[in-house]
């Protein structure tokens, strides 16, 4: 499918029609931005994942550098790199679909896939794990369905995270079909089980990527819904949430993992809730209201304060006060030799 010619819409509107890689990390509860029910609303065109631009200057730097990045690349490696502007297609799995940055045509004939990404000086630690070189999982597995897809054995990767030549990170990874094989599996199960047959795929990663998508999806709280009981799973869920509560309260230590398993468990109830404020469940001789009420607040933002003042500082200067406060600190030094 050709894509140069196509607008931005129409490009996502094919694109909705498989799982493209950028998708994958998601589907196989990986990503640490998006959740495979993310993807699935996506797939369905009830919510584009695009929409959600959280941090969409990242996003639009990412577009703007890309033509850069890639001729870093060029320079530092001294390979030859080339664009096609198509959508492929895997030709046993048609629902795996991928839109390659570049490829480039290796010295001994071969051809292999070059990523191009961005991202800031903080972030750029992820490129390494436990003082080792690596790929963050989320990007490799993306570059493993661009290799399933194209039958291509090698893929690299170029990060900017500066702005000179030498602030980029150049990696490459090998083709596994082990590992192909599993993601294979685990995609094709999304898009039979799960969009094909339009059933919400479950909650499984982490708690706090579950409440992001939430707030995304889940809508205004229904303050009037009646209260929805829970039941099976569900109370099997608010029994365990119990229980690590417990396990928490008479811990000693704290416990990172238990921190973050009571998250995920808090998270799933609430999704299960969905907009209704209350639940009940009858457990063990034991009546359990849950309640997940909205509480409202009224404030102003740093970006409308700063509309307001620029906009209209007649109305600023004469409602906006500045409160004071004191801090307190002692700094030590050394004293010097007299």
């Amino acid at each position: 499918m050709e894509t140069e010619d196509l607008s931005r819409e129409e490009w996502l509107g094919w694109r909705r029609q498989g799982i493209g890689g950028s998708d994958v990390a998601a589907i196989i509860g990986i990503s640490p931005f998006r959740t495979a029910r993310d993807i699935y609303y996506d797939k369905l065109g009830i919510a584009a994942v695009e929409e959600d631009k959280g941090n969409w200057v990242a996003l639009e730097m990412g577009n703007l550098l890309e033509d850069l990045v890639a001729k870093i690349f060029e320079r530092r490696t001294g390979l030859e790199i080339y664009q096609i502007k198509k959508m492929f297609r895997h030709p046993l799995y048609p629902f795996m679909l991928a839109d390659v940055d570049y490829f480039i045509a290796m010295p001994d004939g071969t051809k292999a896939i070059l990523e191009i990404k961005t991202t800031n000086y903080n972030a750029k630690d992820r490129w390494w794990k436990d003082g080792e070189e690596t790929v963050p999982v989320y990007y490799e597995v993306q570059g493993r369905h661009y290799m399933a897809v194209m039958d291509i054995d090698r893929v690299f990767f170029c990060c900017l995270y500066g702005n000179t030549e030498d602030e980029t990170i150049i990696r490459e990874i090998h083709r596994d079909r082990a590992y192909e094989e599993e993601m294979i599996f685990l995609e094709r199960e999304f898009w039979a089980d799960h969009v094909q047959k339009k059933i919400p795929p479950p909650y499984l990663e982490d708690g706090g990527v579950i409440m992001e998508s939430l707030k995304r999806h889940c809508g205004p709280a229904d303050e009037n819904a009646q209260a929805i009981v829970l039941e099976g799973e569900m109370a099997s869920t608010l029994a365990d949430y119990l229980r690590l509560q417990e396990e928490k309260k008479n811990s000693e230590k704290y416990s990172k993992k238990l921190d973050g398993d009571l998250q995920r468990l808090k998270a799933i109830l609430i999704a299960g809730m969905g907009t209704n404020c209350t639940a009940v469940c009858d457990r063990g001789g034991k009546h359990y209201t849950v309640t997940y009420n909205p509480v409202r607040k009224m404030a102003v933002d740093k970006d409308n304060l700063l509309r307001l003042q620029l906009q209209y500082p007649e109305i600023y200067e004469k409602f906006v006060t500045v409160s004071e406060f004191r801090k307190f600190h002692v700094k030590v030094r050394a004293e010097t030799a007299a």
